[in-house]
């Protein structure tokens, strides 16, 4: 690929495709932490509460990406016959 004539939406680079899930974790620690800094009323359980929403922003993504996994198996089939 020659870098100098990259077009960045019409030729992604595909370096993060085989393990592009695991940058949900910094994503989610980041922003648990700017979220927190704002919203928490005094610093004594910060960053218990950044785990906190950490875990919860992971765990909410993989509870989607299972619904979507069982509605393309499933519920998609059955109402397209």
């Amino acid at each position: 690929m020659n870098f100098l004539a990259w077009i960045p939406f019409l030729e992604p680079i595909n370096w993060f495709h085989t393990w592009w899930y695991v940058l949900l974790i910094p994503l989610a620690f980041g922003l648990s932490v700017v979220y927190k800094a704002i919203r928490v009323p005094n610093l004594r359980n910060y960053w218990w509460q950044v785990g906190l929403m950490t875990s919860q922003i992971v765990l909410g993504v993989i509870a989607l990406g299972i619904v979507v996994i069982l509605f393309v198996q499933f519920a998609i089939p059955v109402l397209t016959n």
